[in-house]
Order: structure tokens, then C-alpha cells, then sequence
């Protein structure tokens, strides 16, 4: 096997964010539950929008935003996704690539337009996620580079990206390729409507060992399991994968690898402003952390430290050099 040339390659939705503060009042009245996503067709997205208070256009998407992180990190990163040609998708491009990510996946011309997350922050730092998926999901098999993938040390996706028929194709035949290099497969559950959807197919590939690497937070892990007990659903699903990683919010998070138990607390945060791309930066911070060769529990603290960086501002993607903050914590 070569040695890897990547540290990451991931595959995931290209979206930009449109972050907005509103009321609990304003979230009601669009008929969706708080701190939830829903899907939506851009004809809805653009009433939305012209609804929302000012907002502020940051590049998001949920593994974008992890190799972001883990560039900041150090790490080498590559990523892709599908872009329409049109003014969000050179923002988008022009971002990504901004944070030393390589990202040479062809725009797609025509409709639709270029995914977009209308995100409602209300005053307690939940956010409510709206999204039209737009060209990302027409992510073709075509635009998966099979030598990128075998150069990378882990491939990771994306649960969000499960969803449209296209990506999902092509997201499958990046495990088999990553797999048959002798490379990683991490895959991030993503929101519990994403079990509700595919829960039997995720079962599916965890038992038949497509993820080497599994994150999920707390209320996604029981939605897998179908329980309500979350040691036992901790014990089932670490027994069918190489790595388990939970979130569970202000209680921090575990991780069980080969058998072996960590967990580490939440790290230390004045005030949350935007939960915004928690789950993702602690993603970052963790993969980080093993591709550096750090402990398990080394690699926990510092998704935990990327996930505080990321909350205690507006949009998903680090303002801090992480790299400096796991430093002075972590040396």
C-alpha cells in the first residue's frame, strides 16, 4: 500500500450559508420544529429568504465544513462536491479553496442553482436549518477521482448527502475504492431525519463493514438503535465498527476504538452564539487528531476545542487558528 499523499478526502454537499437571527415566534410561524433541517425546493427557499432579517452568505456544508477545520488543523485536505455556475457556487469555490482544500470538482451548468442553507438563530444559539439542496445533489459518479481517493488516508462522507439517488451512487463507489487502496471510510450519521429516511440501509453498511469510522451525536445513536438506553446503543454499534465517536452537547463526548474507552467533557465557552457546525468542527478536530497520531482521548479534545471555537460565533467555519488553540491546550 502507498503512502498516503492526503490526510482527507471527503464528499458532501456544497452549500452556502445564510445565517439570520429570529425570534422563536418567527421559527413557529414557519411551521418547523427548533434547532431541526428541513428540506426545501427553491421556490420555497426564495420566499423564505426574502422573509429572513439580514443575514450574512458563509460557506457551509457539513464535511466541507470539516476539512475546513482540518485544514486549519494542519491536515491535508481535499474535497468534493457539486457547484452550479452561478454567483454562490465561484463563493463557495473561492472559499474551500481559500482554506488550502483542494476542490477541482466540475461546476454544473444550467438549473438548478447552487445549494443554500437558510439558517434561523434564535436568541438561545439554536439554529434551524432550511435547506434546498440545488446541484449538490446531482453529484454524478463521473466527478469521483479514483486516484484522490486512493491517495487519501481517510475518506469521508456525509449523511446529508445520502438522501438523492446520484450522490449516493457515487458515494458507494467511493467506499469500494477507498476500501480496495486499504484506506479509512468515516461517515457521519448527520440529523436523525437522516435515519428516519435511510436508517435500515445505514444499518446495512455498518454490519457489513463500509465505515471503518462512525460519528454520531447522543438522539442520532438512539434513533439507529431504535433504544433508549445510551451505553447499550453505545455498546451495539461500537462492536460493528473500528471507531465510534458520540457527541452529547454540554456533556462532551466518548469515543470507543478497538475496545478502548475514552470521554472527555465539553470545553469551557463564555457564551454560545450559533450552534452552527458544532457537530462538524468536533469531526474535524477528532479525525485531526488521529491523522497526527494522538490518542483517542488527545483526538476527543480536540473535536471538543474546534466545536467551542465554532459555537461561540455566527457560521460553521472556524474565526480562530485552531491550530494555535489545541496548542495551548494541548501542546
Amino acid at each position: 500500500m502507498t503512502e498516503p499523499t492526503l490526510d482527507i478526502v471527503a464528499i458532501g454537499n456544497a452549500i452556502v450559508d445564510v445565517l439570520a437571527q429570529a425570534d422563536d415566534a418567527f421559527v413557529t410561524s414557519e411551521g418547523v420544529a427548533k434547532g431541526s433541517m428541513r428540506l426545501m425546493d427553491e421556490e420555497t427557499s426564495d420566499s423564505l429568504y426574502s422573509r429572513m432579517g439580514p443575514g450574512r452568505e458563509i460557506s457551509g456544508g457539513s464535511a466541507a465544513n470539516t476539512v475546513a477545520g482540518m485544514a486549519m488543523l494542519g491536515c491535508k485536505c481535499g474535497f468534493i462536491g457539486q457547484v452550479a455556475d452561478d454567483q454562490l457556487g465561484e463563493v463557495f469555490a473561492h472559499d474551500i479553496r481559500a482554506n488550502g482544500v483542494v476542490f477541482d470538482t466540475a461546476v454544473r451548468s444550467g438549473q438548478p442553482s447552487t445549494a443554500r442553507c437558510l439558517i434561523l438563530v434564535t436568541p438561545d444559539a439554536q439554529r434551524t436549518m432550511n435547506t434546498f439542496l440545488g446541484a449538490s445533489q446531482f453529484l454524478p459518479e463521473a466527478a469521483i477521482d479514483r486516484d484522490q481517493i486512493a491517495s487519501a488516508r481517510i475518506l469521508y462522507l456525509e449523511g446529508y448527502l445520502w438522501d438523492p439517488a446520484e450522490p449516493r451512487a457515487a458515494m458507494q463507489a467511493a467506499i469500494r475504492i477507498a476500501h480496495e487502496a486499504g484506506r479509512k471510510v468515516a461517515f457521519t450519521l448527520s440529523d436523525t431525519f437522516c435515519i428516519a429516511r435511510h436508517g435500515d440501509d445505514f444499518r446495512k453498511q455498518i454490519a457489513e463493514g463500509a465505515f471503518d469510522i462512525l460519528f454520531a451525536n447522543e438522539n442520532e445513536l438512539l434513533a439507529l438503535t431504535g433504544g433508549d438506553d445510551f451505553d447499550a446503543a453505545v455498546q451495539e454499534i461500537a462492536a460493528q465498527v473500528e471507531t465510534l465517536v458520540v457527541t452529547r452537547g454540554s456533556h462532551g463526548a466518548v469515543a470507543v476504538q478497538k475496545g478502548v474507552y475514552a470521554q472527555v467533557a465539553a470545553e469551557p465557552i463564555e457564551k454560545i452564539v450559533d450552534t452552527t457546525g458544532a457537530g462538524d468542527l468536533f469531526a474535524a478536530g477528532f479525525l485531526a487528531g488521529q491523522a497526527q497520531g494522538r490518542s483517542l482521548e488527545d483526538s476527543l479534545h480536540m473535536g471538543a476545542i474546534a466545536a467551542a471555537e465554532v459555537i461561540s460565533h455566527y457560521g460553521a467555519r472556524p474565526e480562530a487558528k485552531l491550530d494555535q488553540l489545541v496548542k495551548a491546550r494541548l501542546g
